[in-house]
Parts: C-alpha cells; sequence; structure tokens
C-alpha cells in the first residue's frame, strides 16, 4: 500500500500558513505601510506640472504644487518629502553658485511645503549637479573633480537650506568628509537638531538615467579634460560592498544621523549589511531607472503595475531598510489605505 504523501512527518505542512487572506496577514513577517515612504518629487521654476517623459507618470511639480503635494502626503500618512530642483540651463554655470542661492527654487519649495504642511519632513539634496552646467556634483580643476573646495560649496548650501525650513539635509555628492563639515557649520550656527541622512554608499551606476531628465542635469561628457565622462573617481565601484561598510562607518562618525543605500533595488544585499552592521536607520532609494522600467513593463502589459509597486517596496523592508524614498510614494500609499 503506497504511503500518503509526508506519513512520516505530518507536521511539515507549510501551505497551512497560506490558505486564506487573513492567516496570511496575521503571519506576515514584513508588514509596508504609507509611513515607510519619503516621496521622491521635483520641482520647477515655473508654474503647473511638467510631465518628464522618461518616468511615465511623473511631472516636474511648480512651487504651488509642491505646496499641495504636502497637504497630499500629510493626508495620505507619508511622513517626508524629498526635494530635487529643475533649474533652467541658461542659469547654470560651472561652479552651481545656484546651490546656495536663498531665495532660489530649492528654499522657495522649502518655504511653501512647511508653511502648507509643517508636520510633514522635508529633506533636501546636497548636491551641484542640478546646478552645474557640466551635471557634475563636484568642482572641476583640469578635468578633475575636486574634493575639498567641492565641499565648502556644499555647506554653504546645507545652511541655506536649513536655514530655509529643510528637515533632513541628505548629501549625495559622495566627497570625502561632507558629513563632518556640515555638521560642525550647523552646530556653529545653531541648528543642531537639523539632521544628516547621507548618501553614504552611493554607486556610479546606470540607474540614474531619468533622473538626469527630470532635473535637467547638464550632460556629461566624453572623457575631455573639461569634463569626465562619467562619476566613477567619486561615487562607488558597483562591484564593491566592504567599501560600502567603511563609507558608512565613515558617515556615521562624522555626524550622520540616517544612512542611505543607493540605488536600491540591486543592492539589498548591501542594505541588508549595512543594517547588520550597524543597527542605524537605514534607507534605500527607488532611483528613476527603477521605477522607469517598472511602469514601462506595466504599460506593455507584463508586469501587474500595482502589485509590482508593492512587492518592489515591501523588498526593501524585508531586507532590512527603515524605509524608501521613491517616486511611486503617493501611489503606493492609495493602494496601501485600499
Amino acid at each position: 500500500m503506497t504511503k500518503a504523501p509526508l506519513a512520516a512527518y505530518p507536521a511539515l505542512r507549510m501551505r497551512r500558513l497560506r490558505q486564506a487572506d487573513w492567516i496570511r496577514r496575521l503571519v506576515r513577517e514584513t508588514v509596508l505601510t504609507p509611513a515607510d515612504l519619503i516621496w521622491s518629487m521635483v520641482v520647477h521654476e515655473g508654474e503647473g506640472q511638467i510631465p518628464v517623459g522618461s518616468m511615465p507618470g511623473i511631472s516636474r511639480f511648480s512651487v504651488k504644487d509642491c505646496a499641495a503635494a504636502a497637504k497630499e502626503a500629510r493626508s495620505l500618512g507619508i511622513p517626508a518629502i524629498a526635494v530635487f530642483p529643475h533649474i533652467d540651463g541658461a542659469k547654470k554655470d560651472a561652479t552651481g553658485r545656484l546651490a546656495h542661492d536663498p531665495n532660489g527654487i530649492v528654499a522657495t519649495a522649502v518655504k511653501a511645503m512647511k508653511d502648507a504642511a509643517p508636520e510633514v519632513g522635508i529633506m533636501c539634496d546636497v548636491a551641484l549637479d542640478p546646478f552645474t552646467d557640466h551635471g557634475h556634483d563636484g568642482l572641476l580643476e583640469n578635468g578633475r573633480i575636486v574634493n575639498d573646495a567641492t565641499v565648502e560649496t556644499l555647506v554653504a548650501q546645507a545652511l541655506m537650506q536649513a536655514k530655509a525650513g529643510c528637515d533632513i539635509l541628505a548629501p549625495s555628492d559622495m566627497m570625502d568628509g561632507r558629513c563632518g563639515a556640515i555638521r560642525s557649520a550647523l552646530e556653529a550656527e545653531g541648528l543642531q537638531d537639523v539632521m544628516i541622512m547621507s548618501y553614504a554608499a552611493k554607486y556610479a551606476s546606470a540607474f540614474y538615467g531619468p533622473y538626469r531628465e527630470a532635473i535637467g542635469s547638464g550632460k556629461l561628457g566624453t572623457g575631455s579634460v573639461d569634463n569626465p565622462a562619467d562619476k566613477k573617481t567619486y561615487q562607488m565601484d558597483n562591484a564593491n560592498h566592504a567599501e560600502a561598510l567603511r563609507e558608512v562607518a565613515l558617515d556615521i562618525a562624522e555626524g550622520a544621523d540616517m544612512v542611505m543605500v543607493k540605488p536600491g533595488m540591486p543592492y539589498l544585499d548591501i542594505v541588508r549589511q549595512v543594517v547588520d552592521a550597524f543597527g542605524m536607520p537605514t534607507f534605500a532609494f527607488q532611483v528613476s531607472g527603477e521605477y522607469a522600467m517598472i511602469m514601462a513593463a506595466a504599460q506593455n502589459g507584463w508586469l501587474d503595475e500595482d502589485r509590482s509597486i508593492l512587492e518592489s517596496l515591501g523588498g526593501f523592508k524585508r531586507a532590512g531598510a527603515s524605509g524608501v524614498i521613491t517616486y511611486f510614494a503617493p501611489r503606493a500609499a492609495r493602494l496601501l489605505g485600499a
């Protein structure tokens, strides 16, 4: 007589805990909520919303739209918004001088959002690439990105943002020593409560292309003396993981309150290693290329759009991330509240 399946091991039926929605929810190990999301948003100097071609469903917002979005974030339970500026190319120069303009688009947008919804946290990108005509995150001298002079400019930018009302400064440039310099400057100005979320492990990635369109970033060069072809001399090599832990350790020692891994989905192993090694609040950035891939596949009927959005975001939480910076934030928050 043939034995029944698993007769020798009657307890080993893993499917018991999957048989109905109620039990799946009850034993779920990772839970994604709107409180895990930071809304990534691009602001421009004009009126209305301007669609970004490579990111279906995403538009650059006017200052007025940003203020309305802050109220929307509050109603959806999204804790914070990350602001990135689109600057008119005619206003850019090699030094990114507008990066620390107290009357510029970033300061104006931050003030408008804090006035509209003071309960929503505002995070500002500390980097020069939206403001330089060459598209790099630092100052160029003889074809080389110079570290220390760039850090001085970043400190001025960070102080401007903090004084405008920004709650979290997020240096994304990957210059050495910038977290310590920013923290020291904040303390000296009596701005000790302003937080720093460092892009501690930011990789020189192919997944940033749509973002560069969204912010109108200067076109990187072809390796000429005037403009290096890529950002590999200051952003991390995507083959490395031990280096990421060293970068995170340095930024924590310099005063970062939170750390970030960028991009997100291709680097979930780095997220987990950082969380396990440091126990710090660790965030991941679901970058523009990740957004564009999901949307392109969904629009072609190759993926279920809603399920793919939530599954991708849940993966960050499962990897140990405290939260996710994502362009999907309002969409995901609505899905989670449905």
